[in-house]
């Protein structure tokens, strides 16, 4: 029997069938020995391959397909281990907020280079709109402006007011999107007015450091009436890369990419090099200096 895997939380693993019913099944011993790259061998999304167990009423995971494409990130901020988030997308979205907590352009950034490495399109989610004044006002519409032009999609939303909701759902319909970001960033109760009935649990932010306390233990698939389903994951602190070039970054970056073929040297770092196109572009203003300024980072810890 073959199905979609839409949750994994240690030794449970759930199986959604093509007919909509779901069996819990657990894993071949194999498969946590055979792949040391990553923390995890099965991921939310994984199409999979099992026998039932008739005598337990389990399933016994014997294939994992080979994946499309997967969101991957460090296990931890020094580790090589790497942990794959989901796999199998169609759309991957990181929820941001302007404030509590606040999501940095850095962290922005990482999600989306590594989103364009593995194969994911992605867009932004401006959550949280009923808290901006006019001054965060002002600040997401230079976001939307940067982000826009480079190619990402943007949405001004809040899950409090339903603002924008509609919009938003339109574009998940009939598709498997992520929904990733820091804790307290509101990807739950966003999922919860897009859903309502899922009743998942949202949390707090916390006073003292103003980021949010943790909520979704394990990452979940959850169905859409209209068609297709979200993951939820749970809240990122940091965005480590892993398993990339340094050649392989600007590619990543599509706004530079299309610059790429004009500058004098094939291997071009778009740093120090003479008659770079993409510096060119920089100084036009055609690539933006926030931009500019991420992959320089990303550049350096690569």
């Amino acid at each position: 029997m073959e199905g979609l895997v839409i949750k994994s939380s240690g030794s449970l693993i759930k199986v959604r069938l093509e007919d909509g019913s779901k069996m819990n099944c657990r894993l071949k011993g194999q498969f946590r020995i055979r792949d040391i790259k990553h923390t995890n061998p099965l991921a939310i999304g994984d199409r999979v391959v099992f026998e039932p167990d008739p005598r337990y009423g389990t399933g016994l995971i014997t294939t994992i397909h080979p994946r499309e494409n997967y969101i991957i990130r460090k296990a931890t901020k020094l580790s090589k281990i790497s942990h794959i988030i989901a796999a199998n997308l169609d759309h991957a979205y990181l929820i941001v907020t302007l404030a509590e907590p606040r999501t940095s352009t850095g962290f922005i950034d990482r999600f989306l280079v590594t989103a364009s490495g593995y194969y994911v399109p992605a867009s932004l989610v401006f959550n949280k709109t009923d808290l901006y004044g006019p001054e965060l006002m002002n600040r997401l519409d230079e976001l939307r402006e940067i982000y826009e032009k480079a190619g990402y999609p943007c949405y001004a939303v809040s899950a409090l007011t339903g603002t924008n909701l509609e919009k938003l759902k339109s574009v998940l319909q009939g598709k498997i999107n992520l929904f990733s970001g820091h804790s307290g960033a509101g990807k739950s109760a966003l999922i919860n007015a897009i859903q309502p009935g899922l009743d998942i649990r949202t949390g707090i932010i916390s006073e003292a450091h103003r980021k949010g306390i943790h909520t979704t233990t394990f990452a979940e698939m959850h169905e859409l009436s209209i068609g297709g389903f979200i993951v939820d994951t749970p809240g990122i602190r940091e965005f480590g890369l892993i398993d990339f070039e340094k050649s392989e970054i600007p590619r990543c970056f599509p706004e530079m990419e299309q610059f790429l073929p004009y500058c004098q040297y094939k291997n071009c770092t778009h740093t120090h090099e003479p008659d770079c196109a993409v510096k060119k572009a920089l100084h036009r203003g055609e690539v933006s200096r926030l931009r500019y300024n991420s992959y320089l980072s990303i550049l350096n810890d690569s």
